[in-house]
């Protein structure tokens, strides 16, 4: 299944829509519910029991009268008709799953047999829980939601200022020639980890539907460059430079559990870093991309034809001029950059000291 399936169901069950009225209306009226979104073979094939309804256009207040009944309610795939109510389900017991209620137990292995959403509606605990394939997410109250998506968003704000303050620190140890791979690993693993945490927010700001458009932009604030500085640090240490060098470390970096993320030995030995405390050296593609109007083929062309940020930050604005594509107007643009750096490299320096 991909996460966009599953994403767009929850998108489709969000508050305010039809169906979310009529979950909340079965657990406002203190009743349990078994829903099958979706209707085929596959679900007819282990349906026994119950009742058709013909011509029954979907409604909340129908869905939650026929709720009342023991047996599952099953809907069209469009969610615009009630097709079966009181239906008894016989999923495959062999399906395992790890819900211990026998409503749950039978709508984790519907959905894994079937392959449609279905919903279950825990009466002692008035919640609603989809099940979808091998997926599972319990659908909160929106203002329970909104509070714990504040706390998250607090969290990532930590993170961003973190990460801002690692890159911070990065650029002067790279002009004064005394990085190691454990300042390039802390800017990887922060950046990792705002990635990694944003993605779970967004799962459930779509879970929210409209009401969660404002934190939406609030997240797509925080995430402002994040992605395209890790590759730009990553692509900046990762050798040999080979063609697909970068993929690979990157999917080797997709990999580590975000549990591990914190460790820089796990991350340094995804990204083929051996020793954290050991003297690297950049590319510069980052600092390049300082540059205003400097074309991502470019950039590449002035970090490969120096292969070292040492000798680009020597480099006089003829050499600059001479690499292709540069010219003369670029030399002089990259030359007052590399000069600032190098100017505030040297307070640093001072202040350090």
């Amino acid at each position: 299944m991909t996460a966009d399936l599953f994403l767009q169901t929850i998108q489709r069950l969000a508050p305010g829509t039809p169906i979310r009225r009529a979950l909340g209306r079965i657990i406002q009226e203190q009743n349990g519910a078994l829903v099958v979104l979706g209707n085929g073979p596959e679900v007819e094939a282990i349906c026994s029991g119950g009742f058709e309804l013909a011509h029954s256009e979907f409604s909340p207040a129908r869905l939650a009268e026929l709720a009342k009944m023991d047996g599952a309610i099953l809907l069209d795939d469009s969610w615009g008709a009630i097709l079966r109510a009181n239906v008894h389900l016989l999923p495959d017991p062999s399906i395992p799953t790890s819900e211990t209620g026998a409503r749950h137990r039978t709508a984790e292995r519907v959905a894994a047999q079937t392959g449609k959403p279905v919903v279950a509606v825990s009466e002692d605990r008035r919640v609603a829980t989809l099940f979808l394939q091998t997926r599972r997410q319990e659908l909160q109250d929106p203002t329970d939601l909104i509070r714990y998506l504040n706390q998250s968003l607090a969290t990532l704000e930590r993170l961003r200022r973190r990460l801002d303050e690692a890159e911070e620190k990065l650029t002067p140890l790279e002009v004064s020639d005394m990085v190691t791979y454990r300042s390039v690993v802390a800017v990887i693993q922060r950046a990792e980890l705002v990635n990694r945490i944003a993605a779970s927010i967004t799962e459930d700001i779509i879970g929210l539907g409209g009401v969660g458009d404002l934190t939406q932009l609030q997240l797509t604030d925080l995430l402002q460059g994040v992605e395209e500085l890790r590759d730009l640090v990553v692509r900046d240490y990762v050798r040999p430079l080979r063609k697909g060098t970068f993929e690979r470390r990157l999917t080797r970096l997709d990999a580590v559990p975000t549990s591990e993320i914190h460790d820089p030995e796990v991350v340094a030995a995804a990204l083929g870093f051996e020793h954290l405390d050991e003297r690297a050296e950049p590319l510069g593609l980052r600092v390049l991309d300082q540059v205003p109007k400097l074309p991502d083929s470019i950039r590449e062309g002035v970090a490969r034809h120096f292969r070292s940020f040492q000798k680009m930050l020597k480099a006089s604005e003829t050499n600059l001029a001479a690499v292709p594509g540069v010219g003369k107007t670029r030399a002089k643009e990259l030359r007052r950059v590399l000069d600032r750096l190098r100017g505030s490299a040297r307070v640093w320096e001072h202040d350090d000291n």
